[in-house]
This record gives structure tokens, C-alpha cells and sequence, in this order.
């Protein structure tokens, strides 16, 4: 498989559109690991394909190396996302590049959803799995204090990491208006 060249140009939404940039960015969503523990939560993906893209990731500013360790002569690096990188087009981005960035999220989704449902021991109900719509009345000023809200109650979860009995989740949010 070769993995395109990205121009410095290029958008969040451009870069993660392909599948499996989008798996790598979504299992470094609030921790750290080695290319090595990403081909464990990739299978999948074969090792030189998850090299090059990694590399693209890290060329593009998407991650970060963030500790390189001496492994049998070669180096093994940590990587993180760097969740400062802004994507330029989120200022102000046209309809075009907003649909795009809605599909590439929603096709992560639905990928995240399908290897789910690939393993042998689904059960919904057990794994917590839950969708859900709900309509809200709100103004746009009380909006920004419902997401501070949500904040405050989700970012001690987050912080909190990996522990015994702990199973990792995603936890996705979408805020559009309905007119």
C-alpha cells in the first residue's frame, strides 16, 4: 500500500480521512503508546503500512514523540496526539470541508462500531453500549455553559486512565443545531 504525500496544505479532515490514520488517532485519544502497542490494537494493519502513516501523522503535527527508548539497537518511540494542533480550517471552514470533517468522523464511528461488533463476546447491554438522541431547547448563551458543565463532570473521568476493572470506551459528542 503506498501512503500519499500530504502538502503542508492539508487539512485535519484531509489527513484523517483515510481509515487508518483515523484508528491510529483514535487509539491515542488520551494516552500514549509505542508503535509497538499500536500494532497490537491494530492487527489488522500491517507493520510497514502503520510505520508510514505514523510518520505522516508525525510529519503533519498530528502526533508527537513523546519518550524514545533503546529496544535490542533500535529506538522505540512513545507518541502522543498533540491536541494543540489546530486545523486552520476549523476558523472558518466552508460547507464542503465541514460535511467532509462530519464524515470522517462519523465514518470513524462507524468503524469503532464495526470492530466492535466483530468480537465474539458481543453483548450490548454488559458492554454499557449506548445511542442515544436527545433534543434540547437551549439558547446560545446557556450552550457554552452546558459544554463548560459537561466538561467539569467528564475531565476527572478522563484524567483518571487505566485501572483494574477499567474498560477503555469512547465517548463521542455532537452539537447541531436543528432548524
Amino acid at each position: 500500500m503506498v501512503v500519499q504525500e500530504l502538502s503542508p496544505e492539508t487539512s485535519l479532515a484531509d489527513l484523517l480521512h483515510q481509515p487508518v490514520r483515523w484508528r491510529l488517532v483514535q487509539a491515542l485519544i488520551g494516552r500514549s503508546l509505542t508503535t509497538g502497542e499500536l500494532a497490537e490494537l491494530l492487527p489488522d494493519v500491517p507493520t510497514t503500512t502503520l510505520y508510514r502513516h505514523v510518520g505522516v501523522l508525525v510529519k503533519a503535527g498530528v502526533l508527537v514523540v513523546t519518550d524514545e527508548r533503546r529496544v535490542r539497537g533500535a529506538v522505540e518511540r512513545t507518541y502522543s496526539l498533540d491536541t494543540s494542533a489546530a486545523d486552520p480550517d476549523n476558523d472558518a471552514p466552508d460547507r464542503d470541508r465541514l460535511r467532509t470533517m462530519f464524515t470522517v468522523y462519523l465514518a470513524g464511528l462507524a468503524g469503532d462500531f464495526d470492530r466492535y461488533l466483530a468480537r465474539d463476546d458481543v453483548d450490548p447491554v454488559r458492554d454499557g453500549v449506548s445511542l442515544r438522541q436527545a433534543a434540547i431547547w437551549i439558547s446560545d448563551d446557556e450552550l457554552p455553559q452546558l459544554q463548560e458543565r459537561l466538561t467539569e463532570v467528564l475531565d476527572p473521568v478522563v484524567a483518571q486512565g487505566p485501572g483494574p476493572g477499567r474498560t477503555r470506551r469512547i465517548l463521542s459528542t455532537i452539537f447541531v443545531p436543528d432548524r
